[in-house]
């Protein structure tokens, strides 16, 4: 169905003029990324590009499968808020869900990590993923959820329901992180908390190879304590507390173990407080790591507890990510960036993706999957589209119903 804009609008009671200014031209920077970097052939968007391009491609070729997925709901945001003319949109959108359907190698259903974004050749022998093509069928529900044309919902339905979650089981009771073609399956599987719950809820709401509801109790929920903060987490980076949240709507819903939304409230003050507790790199206007990129390269990093080699880089994304948890926070922070730092934080797709100002390091690149989230969160504060659109999918309403969440008083 096609989601009435009206629906949507923004809540000025929650927000300033100069704060929704401030949102609207960082969501409008990202959504610009998903459609400069994504492919007029495939579909495809890249892992990463310049934030300082004199055009508008980046020669390199290296796509993303979960970057894609945020893309296609990057694109219905576009579309929504009229970023982008509705024909381009609907084109691209169109020719990303046939080409996933009738031309990129799966198994299964599955995609691999990283593809060619031309021709998607597998890249670097990388693992059929099984996060990562849940964060493409999320943003291939949106799309199926937010469109009335019939093409762009039967080839959403068609990708979604050949997914085969069973076989990605591996006769165990929690899924497999991915297979590779030379040595079958992975070892580790998804068994602790964190951007997990998207890709069970998925499975568990499947109509054509759903999982029992039961593998919902297959994964643990550790409790931490930091600074009298409670939560359950997997002690990994804060983006874990944000994926499966930027489409699956758990506020005012709880299951046997928590209500996520909450928690996720709470991680994000603990995130805050830990960084704080680092006045040597960090204050009340720059604060926020996630995995991001670093002077020295790729690095998962964050806290509590801590984690990685932290040095004093803040990854933007961080805060963009908890926009809709901790939302006045998070937007002092994000303003006080950008008018900090300006340029050389800020391109043509809003902040890089991770900076550290005492080193002189400005990162030169955006990476699709920070992009998304920040994009996603952005919209999610400003309107709960994106929750609004994708849980019309009637699988993922059910999926959380089976799984046992039931609906509870609204933070």
């Amino acid at each position: 169905m096609l989601v009435p804009r009206a629906a949507y609008a923004d809540a000025p009671a929650k927000l300033s003029g100069e704060e929704a200014a401030f949102l609207d031209d960082l969501e409008r920077r990202g959504c610009l990324f998903f459609m400069e970097q994504g492919s007029e052939k495939t579909g495809q968007v890249l892992d990463r590009a310049r934030n300082d391009l004199a055009e508008a491609r980046d020669p390199r070729k290296v796509s993303s499968i979960a970057a894609t997925g945020f893309g296609l709901t990057a694109l219905c945001i576009a579309d929504q808020r009229g970023y982008l003319p509705r024909q381009q949109i609907t084109e691209r959108v169109l020719t990303t869900l046939d080409w996933h359907l009738n031309q990129l190698p799966e198994v299964h259903g599955f995609f691999y990590h990283f593809n060619h974004v031309e021709t998607g050749e597998r890249i670097w022998k990388c693992e059929l993923s099984s996060i990562d093509t849940s964060l493409l069928l999320c943003g291939v529900l949106t799309a199926r959820a937010y469109f009335s044309d019939a093409r762009i919902q039967s080839l959403a339905r068609q990708i979604y329901e050949r997914v085969d979650w069973p076989w990605m089981l591996n006769q165990g009771s929690a899924f497999s992180m991915g297979w590779h073609p030379e040595t079958g399956f992975l070892t580790s599987r998804w068994t602790r908390y964190c951007e997990l719950m998207m890709m069970y809820l998925l499975a568990i709401g499947s109509p054509s190879h759903p999982v029992p509801a039961e593998l919902w109790n297959s994964f643990s929920r550790p409790v931490v304590q930091y600074e009298g903060y409670e939560y359950i987490s997997g002690q990994d980076p804060i983006f874990t507390h944000q994926f499966s949240h930027a489409w699956f709507d758990f506020r005012g819903r709880r299951d046997a173990y928590a209500n996520y939304f909450d928690n996720s409230i709470t991680a994000t003050r603990a995130h805050k407080a830990f960084c704080l507790s680092h006045p040597e790199w960090f204050n009340e206007n720059y604060w926020g790591v996630s995995a991001s990129d670093s002077a020295s390269g790729y690095v998962e990093w964050g806290g509590p507890p801590a984690i990685g080699p932290l040095d004093g880089t803040v990854a933007p994304c961080a805060a963009a990510g908890s926009l809709p948890f901790l939302p006045a926070d998070c937007i002092a922070v994000l303003r006080a960036m950008q008018s900090t730092w300006g340029q050389r934080a800020w391109g043509r797709y809003g902040f890089v993706d991770a900076f550290h100002p005492a080193a002189n390091w400005y990162d030169p690149d955006v990476l699709g999957i920070d992009q998304g989230i920040s994009v996603l969160m952005t919209e999610n504060l400003r309107s709960g589209f994106v929750w609004n659109t994708f849980m019309s999918n009637l699988e993922c309403a059910r999926a959380m119903q089976l799984a046992g969440f039931t609906a509870q008083g609204l933070s």
